[in-house]
């Protein structure tokens, strides 16, 4: 009995490891909030090297309404130049003509300093911009098959004037939080870069990038003189957060904004933070502004923490998934439960302080899953370790204790089989289906002598026909050769038995109409149904020996049904319904055929044939 318990903690186990590796959406959200803890756990540092710029409600009182006139972000950009800053970049997009004609002034201030401008990508059929930088790839993959894919980009009339040009893309978790960012993407084969990878690309006066890609996707990207930068298999990677950065708003002097502020050297982006004009975005660290989200990047690319999940780490997690619970399983039932208790507890501290302590060196390790799985196993296998053998014959007792002598409670404890139910008293409905003129397609595989695939085609009827018959909440009693018997209100209770006993027998029919084409290609006649239902009395229940039971029906309604089912030759018909059926179906469409005289019955039944697309459909039609 322990073995038995044992495997069945072990299966439980496997069931979920399997569900890990499986990985629903479920356990992608436990993993991306688990991803969230470790992130908040960081102490947030200020980048001295990234400033940001807002335009927000202040800047608009300052400047006027949204958008502001060209003129006015040259001076901006003048303004900057004069604070000494390094590169500039705009998360702002400018799609279209200024319409106050101040382009030309912003288009000179563009092309004689050091800017970065954004663009967008588009579902809609928009002429797409050439990249504005190429990149130089390594490895044997194809990083266009890999990246995201989308139809066009939008473009930013000055693109092409700028030092350069990157997309403000995001790839969204499972819970629309954004905690990557593809650093490329792919529109009409050809490769688009971030916008944090073009900020990064103009402080180091580069002209490409440096892609490695293989058979299984984009391993890194290099922009000299910064280290390779690891990305999932997309081109993604995992913003680090743990940065704050030196914020000003544009023309608020309440936020220390002063036109001779010494930005040296320093990269500074401007994004829109005034209301309903920018969106703001969900992350780990709450909602942020895209020019915040892409200050993160260029922090991440430029020195940040580089965070990886690679597969590897995958494969641990999973090992030490069915390791560990497995240890933790056998310690339940071989240990004593103080020191299986010890065991439990250190494993739920150590996969956390794994976990943290991966995070340390950048790597993401799903500690979520295994404190639920330990949990689940420790609680599963001391339950059954505790209580199931102790229970087992208290449970036997008690669930037949109420309807036998105790004496022969203790004859079934020993011996099972000697279990008998009587049967109930019950009105339900009956369905007995048959594949009418099977000789025909009999003599056609004997002539090829191919029994074998005889049995096949039969089996491939029947099984169809059970799952019509099991989809419409039936019960299979039997097969009998060609023909199966089923019915409904037992052993579950159905409301609508005759219903669905009709329902069952139309569909049994449209069921030779899809196979008829198949037929055609073996060579063989249209294969035809015939089927009787019935609602009646009968007595339900398991029936047979001590040695063999089977949970079936019998009495005169049962036996009504397989008269009419062979009675659908006759009447070239192929579904028969008894009035008894016919009164419980208001809702369908009937047509009557007349009357049968049934042995054991003192007046005749009336025969139905419930209408297919409005009219009764004949047995033997070609």
């Amino acid at each position: 009995m322990k073995l038995t318990s044992i495997w069945s903690c072990i299966i439980v186990l496997i069931g979920l490891v399997s569900l890990r590796i499986y990985d629903p959406s479920i356990v992608e959200q436990l993993r991306v909030i688990n991803f969230d803890y470790y992130q908040k756990s960081q102490p947030l540092v200020q980048n001295e090297s990234i400033v940001l710029i807002d335009i927000g409600e202040k800047s608009l009182e300052t400047f006027g309404q949204w958008p502001f006139p060209r003129t006015q972000f040259a001076q901006l950009i003048s303004d900057l130049r004069n604070s000494n800053a390094g590169i500039i970049g705009f998360t702002t997009m400018f799609p279209d003509e200024d319409r106050f004609g101040g382009d030309l002034v912003f288009d000179s201030w563009i092309k004689e300093n050091g800017i970065v401008m954004s663009s967008t990508t588009s579902s809609k059929g928009i002429e797409s911009v050439a990249p504005h930088v190429g990149t130089a790839t390594l490895g044997n993959g194809d990083a266009t098959t890999f990246a995201y894919r989308y139809n066009s980009v939008v473009n930013n009339i000055f693109s092409k004037s700028s030092d350069g040009s990157g997309m403000l893309s995001s790839s969204p978790e499972v819970d629309g939080s954004v905690r990557r960012i593809p650093l490329v993407i792919s529109v009409e084969n050809k490769l688009y870069p971030s916008f944090g990878m073009e900020v990064v690309r103009v402080m180091g006066s580069n002209k490409s990038y440096t892609m490695k890609v293989e058979e299984t996707g984009i391993e890194n990207m290099r922009i000299p003189p910064y280290e390779p930068v690891v990305t999932d298999q997309t081109g993604s990677i995992y913003v680090d957060w743990s940065n704050t950065f030196e914020r000003y708003e544009y023309g608020d002097v309440g936020t220390g904004w002063d036109r001779t502020t010494n930005f040296e050297g320093k990269t500074v982006i401007i994004g829109v933070t005034a209301e309903g004009i920018s969106p703001l975005v969900t992350t780990p660290m709450g909602l942020k502004y895209p020019h915040d989200i892409q200050a993160s990047v260029i922090h991440t690319l430029t020195g940040g923490k580089q965070i990886t999940r690679a597969l590897s780490i995958r494969l641990v997690e999973v090992c030490l998934l069915f390791f560990g619970g497995l240890l933790l399983l056998l310690s339940v039932y071989y240990l004593p439960i103080w020191l299986s208790a010890v065991i439990f507890g250190g494993g739920l501290i150590g996969v956390v302080a794994v976990g943290f302590e991966a995070f340390a060196y950048g790597m993401l390790f799903d500690f979520s899953y295994a404190l639920i799985l330990f949990i689940l196993v420790f609680s599963h296998s001391s339950f059954n370790n505790f209580y199931i053998n102790f229970k087992l014959k208290q449970q036997i007792q008690g669930q037949f204790g109420n309807y036998i002598s105790p004496e022969y409670v203790a004859m079934i404890v020993k011996n099972p089989e000697l279990m008998k139910l009587g049967g109930e008293r019950k009105t339900m409905s009956f369905m007995f289906a048959d594949i009418v003129g099977f000789t025909p397609i009999s003599e056609s595989y004997m002539e090829k002598d191919d029994p074998e695939g005889l049995v096949e085609l039969i089996n491939e009827f029947l099984d169809k026909m059970t799952k019509i018959v099991l989809k419409n909440g039936g019960t299979i009693d039997k097969y009998m050769g060609d023909c199966i018997m089923a019915f409904w209100n037992a052993p579950i209770d159905c409301e609508n038995h005759a219903e669905m006993a009709v329902k069952t027998s139309i569909e049994i029919e449209l069921l030779g109409d899809q196979l008829e084409e198949k037929m055609k290609d073996l060579g063989l006649p249209r294969v035809k149904f015939g089927t009787g239902v019935n609602t009646g009395v009968c007595i339900v229940g398991n029936m047979g020996s001590e040695t063999r039971m089977d949970y079936s029906v019998v009495g005169d309604a049962v036996n009504l049904g397989a008269r009419l089912e062979a009675q659908t030759r006759q009447e070239d018909t192929p579904i028969i319904v008894s009035e008894f059926t016919y009164k419980e179906c208001p809702d369908i469409s009937f047509s009557e055929l007349g009357e049968v005289k049934v042995k054991g019955k003192e007046h005749p039944v009336k025969m139905y044939a419930p209408l297919i697309d409005g009219e009764v459909r004949k047995l033997y039609k070609d």
